[in-house]
């Protein structure tokens, strides 16, 4: 199944999050923001012991898509040599 969406308007909503999460840290003082950062690192924790794959499995999975990714990127880059 492949997702539709444009990556170029997913990049750019993430980084305006950003952007208006860091002025909101700027804003607040240092004990707020770090409260809730707390409780959205206790959060990922609890839930960590719920996910699917094993660390090990995770960190296979993610050195498969990375090498897939860069043969991909080695093949493009040849290609485009060769048009030049």
């Amino acid at each position: 199944m492949e997702l539709k969406f444009d990556r170029e308007d997913n990049r750019k909503e993430r980084l305006d999050f950003i952007r208006k999460y860091a002025e909101w840290v700027r804003s607040v003082p240092n004990d707020v923001w770090s409260s809730q950062q707390a409780v959205i690192l206790n959060s990922f924790m609890k839930n960590a012991a719920n996910y699917a794959l094993s660390p090990e499995e995770y960190l296979k999975m993610k050195a498969k898509s990375s090498a897939k990714r860069d043969t991909k990127i080695r093949q493009l880059s040849q290609k485009k040599l060769r048009i030049k």
